[in-house]
Formats: structure tokens, sequence, C-alpha cells
């Protein structure tokens, strides 16, 4: 008598068109298309045994885990599974996509960085104006600079070695210490004396409101806070209160809350550029995200725990 396949439920939504035939090279695997705007699956679809939530909007189908009665694995195209690991039924392996937006962030916080410290902002505003703004501020150089990056996976890596060709030296810290790497108690300790500061941590219990208002004044004058990690690890208000004094800049790709409502005082602050959670979403990465899943599903259907497992509230 012949197994069941594993049946695997993928968005068919453009961006993931790619992920039914990546899935699909998996030996003794039925990829099974849903559309992720659905409210209801219909008898095939929720026998799934592996759900997989669509590259963008991610979060758009998470009530039709309800439905799936044969649910053993979620695994979804981001980086951080915060915003699944409390709604994914207890017993059912959730993985995340860590390691494929090490590029595309890590050249966000790139631009960022060098963004704020050449004004774009302000150039851009006296183009606006028709104005020739020769000599009416002064840029800075990314030479030289030392930038604390608080997340050492592969974005805060990569983000390092990009800034080590320009010049600039990171300091790295991690929730434990490692070869190279500094541990979350000594970062009190480490915020000041860096020029930029970098947050590609995940979001957990220890980095909710990490980059509060202690944090944030004991960074230097003039010092850049750059956050591509998530909104919730930066105290919102404590920056208000720190760009509005116009002593430190900031560059944000996730923000608290998301999306920033048009009345948001984030909008007012001068001193800070705001992407809208886009880091990421560059030509490509959509792929790369599949393939890192794939490779996550290929282990859990060999009955080992996937490398990008999340790890569970006990």
């Amino acid at each position: 008598m012949t197994a069941a396949k594993t049946t695997i439920l993928v968005s068919t939504e453009a961006d993931d068109l790619v992920a039914h035939e990546l899935f699909g090279q998996l030996d003794d695997v039925e990829v099974l298309g849903y559309d992720p705007t659905s409210k209801e699956l219909d008898d095939v679809q929720k026998g799934a045994d592996i759900f997989v939530p669509p590259y963008r909007g991610t979060n758009r189908p998470m009530a039709l885990m309800d439905q799936l009665a044969n649910l053993k694995m979620v695994q979804i195209t981001a980086a951080g599974t915060d915003e699944w690991v409390n709604e994914v039924p207890e017993g059912v392996v959730l993985a995340g996509a860590r390691g494929a937006h090490a590029g595309p962030v890590s050249e966000w916080v790139l631009s960022a960085i060098l963004a704020q410290l050449r004004h774009w902002p302000t150039l851009v505003r006296y183009q606006d104006k028709s104005t020739w703004a020769h000599r009416k501020f002064d840029a800075d150089t990314l030479r030289g600079k030392r930038v604390l990056i608080v997340g050492a996976g592969s974005i805060g890596k990569a983000t390092a070695r990009l800034l080590d060709a320009f010049g600039a030296k990171s300091t790295l810290v991690a929730s434990t210490a490692r070869s190279g790497v500094h541990g979350a108690a000594e970062l009190p300790d480490l915020i000041g004396g860096h020029q930029v500061v970098v947050i590609t941590a995940p979001l957990n219990d220890a980095t909710l409101n990490l980059v509060d208002k202690d944090f944030l004044a004991a960074m230097d004058d003039g010092a850049l806070l750059v956050n591509a990690g998530r909104g919730r690890i930066v105290d919102t208000d404590a920056l208000v209160g720190e760009l509005r004094t116009g002593r430190i800049r900031a560059a944000l790709d996730v923000t608290e809350p998301e999306p920033l409502p048009e009345d948001h005082p984030l909008w007012n602050c001068t001193g800070v550029i705001i992407s809208p959670h886009s880091a990421r979403t560059v030509p490509g990465t959509n792929a790369l995200c599949y393939a890192v899943a794939v490779d996550q599903v290929r282990t859990f259907l060999a009955g080992e725990t996937p490398s990008n497992a999340a790890a569970r509230p006990v």
C-alpha cells in the first residue's frame, strides 16, 4: 500500500508561485494552492499537513489554521516568528525564514545610515523648493564611525560586513556572548561611544521596549538609531521625545504601531526617515525566502527539528 503524500498548502498569489515549484521538488509531497484572502477552505485544503502563509501580508490568512485538522507545521516567510508563536496550535511546529533576508535588509540598513549621514532628506526638501543648498549644512562620513549592532544573527553579521567595507567599526551584541560578540548583559556599557546604533534583534520578552528612555539617553549626542528589527523593540514615545529635542536622529523600517497612523507624531519629527516595513522587499527576496522554507520543511519531513523552529511559550 502506497503511503499518503504530505500535503502542503501554499498561496496562489503571484509572489508565491515560485514556492509551488520549489516545494514540488520535495519527495512524497503534494502542493495544494489556496487563496489567502478567502475565509473558507475546501475539504481537500482542510486536510493539509503543512500551512505556508503568503509572502506579502503574511498574517492575513492566520485564521485559516482553525480549519486545518491535520496541521503539523506552519512555515512562514518572515524572519521573525513573534507574531505567530502564540497563535499556532500547541504541538504544531512553527518555523521562519531566518537567513533569507540578510542581503536585502543589511543593504537597507547601509542605505539608511548613508542617507542620514549625507542628509539626503534635507537635500530633497531643498530640491522641492528649487534651492541650490551648497554649504547650507554639514554632511558626515561613515568612515571611522563606530556602529553598535544589537542582534548578531544573519542580518546583523551581514550589516557588519558591509560597514567594514566602508571603513566603519562594528560592535556586535547578542543574547549570549561568543567569540567576537558581546552578551546582552554588557549592552548598557556599550551604548555610549557609538555614533550609530542598529537594531536587528528579534522581538521577544528580553527585547520588548529594549530601546527605552534610558537606552536613548545613553546614546551619544548626534547619534543615529536605525531599527530594522521590530517596532516594539523601541519605545516609540521615548523616541519621539528624543527626536523632538534634535539630540539624535533615527531611520526606521519598523514602527509601533504599524501601519503608522497619519496623525502619529513620528511623522512630524524632522530627524527621522521612515520606510513602511519594506527593507526586505526587493526583487527575488520571495524566492530566497521560499528556498529557506523548503529546507526547513525538508528537515521536518526527515523527522528532525528545523533550524528556524520557534521556541514555544512555556
